[in-house]
Parts: C-alpha cells; structure tokens; sequence
C-alpha cells in the first residue's frame, strides 16, 4: 500500500471494494410493551452479535430500555440490509421467547415480540454538505 495510506480499522477492503458501511438500527417491542429486563438486554446482545458474525457483519455499539433497542452495526456490501434486520429480529425474538417465556407472555402474546417496523439510519463517514461539495468540486474534463 502506498506510504500515504493511514490505517483506519473502520474502512476494510474485499477484492474489489473498499467500503465502510455503518447503520444504527432501532427495533422497537411490540405494543411498545415494557417488556425487557436487564438480563434480557444482556441475552439479546449476545444473540445480535452471532446473527451479525453469520453476516459477517460487527456489532459494534448495543445498548437499550425496557421497550427498545439501538444497534451500530458495521456491515460489508454484499450484505442486503433488510435481510440483516430480518434475521436479527426473528432469531432473537425466537430465542428470548423461548429463553424468558414466563416473563415475555406477561407483557407480548400472539407470537410477537418486535414491532414489525424498524429505523435504519446511515452513519459514519462525512456530512452530506462535505461529500455534496467534494463532488461539485470535481475538475470536469472540457
């Protein structure tokens, strides 16, 4: 690589991409119930980061309250976003359905657990204002 180059962790390279893709996620319960406790929050990180791992994706932030979640997830292209989400909210909400079932059926029922909406938004990288100006500024060949 050239002596220029700065190591950055974030940007990673496939064979013919480099890319440096981040989306904060917010997956709300259902109902927006009160339904998760502590030791739910803690299960359901661990349970993101091996559906983030089959993605080869990096959960890189996780925190949340009784009735949502936000994620920071750090995602190759390959990877088609809706299908991450996918599988991020039906597998943890099969496995703390079946992991806290007594706790869950006091507040969800139906088979539910997250709302069938989510947030994605984009991050990392610069502002729009700079990367709209980088690209105005480009010398067009005459």
């Amino acid at each position: 690589m050239s002596p220029r180059w700065k190591s950055n962790p974030d940007v990673r390279t496939g064979r013919h991409v480099v890319y440096n893709l981040h989306v904060h996620l917010v997956f709300v319960t259902k109902y927006r119930r009160k339904a998760m406790t502590d030791a739910m929050l803690t299960r359901c990180e661990e349970i993101m980061r091996e559906v983030c791992a089959d993605f080869e994706a990096e959960l890189k932030q996780f925190n949340g309250e009784d009735d949502h979640v936000h994620l920071l997830v750090h995602y190759p292209p390959k990877v088609q976003l809706s299908k991450l989400v996918n599988s991020l909210k039906g597998v943890s909400a099969r496995m703390l359905r079946k992991e806290y079932d007594a706790h869950v059926r006091r507040y969800l029922w139906g088979g539910h657990f997250w709302s069938g909406s989510y947030f994605a938004g984009s991050c990392g990288g610069a502002p729009l204002t700079v990367v709209k100006q980088y690209i105005e500024n480009q010398k067009r060949p005459v």
